[in-house]
């Protein structure tokens, strides 16, 4: 049986993508990444919508090289290796299936908490729901155990939110990390999930 973890980067105001749709001033440094890269290793399953699907296709290329046959970090490689291994799950009503090869996700049509419910139960380990669209139900529900949100040092006024109105959960914190860019990574659980918490860290990499 596994666990339900949400992970998500977002503005200083709670944003995951401005009102215009962008996220790019989201995008991690090497050493933000690098908690990705490690986080990563603990996902068995992910489940995302279509729009994430679509932005992570970009880690379906060869590990070796990126889709465009740039050459990729070491992280880099190491990220799509792991992203690749995992059991993916896409839940959309419109995406054409031919976009979807069955030997690297599997698409359903609709994801009721109910189906979420079952996927978590016959996962191994961990499932990371990816997006706040896609989280909304499951954390309004108190489906979710584990928060990762990584807050970037921006302010954008308005979007879309990465925590869904009209919810409260009470919650402890495991572990926060900060970066010499700015941004904090918050590691929260849902009080009496269990689990051991690990080491804070307060303040950012020397010679930030």
């Amino acid at each position: 049986m596994g666990t339900l973890t949400y992970t998500a980067t977002m503005s200083l105001d709670g944003y995951a993508a401005d009102a215009d749709g962008d996220f790019q001033w989201s995008a991690p440094g090497d050493d933000v990444f690098a908690v990705h890269v490690e986080r990563l290793a603990e996902v068995s399953t992910e489940v995302m919508g279509r729009r994430t699907f679509e932005l992570m296709e970009y880690w379906e290329a060869d590990p070796k090289a990126g889709p465009d046959g740039e050459e990729w970090s070491g992280a880099e490689r190491e990220f799509a290796r792991r992203w690749q291994r995992l059991e993916r799950i896409v839940a959309s009503s419109t995406l054409d299936e031919s976009r979807v090869d069955p030997a690297r996700a599997r698409l359903i049509r609709h994801l009721d908490l109910a189906g979420l419910q079952q996927i978590v139960d016959e996962a191994p380990g961990q499932v990371e729901i990816f997006g706040p669209t896609a989280a909304a139900d499951a954390i309004r529900a108190g489906m979710v155990t584990d928060f990762h949100l990584f807050v970037v040092p921006m302010i954008v006024g308005g979007g879309l939110r990465a925590l869904p109105d009209g919810v409260r959960l009470d919650l402890e914190r495991v572990h926060e990390e900060a970066f010499a860019s700015g941004a904090v990574h918050l590691h929260y659980r849902a009080r009496g999930a269990g689990g051991d918490p690990g080491r804070v860290v307060t303040e950012a990499p020397e010679g930030a």
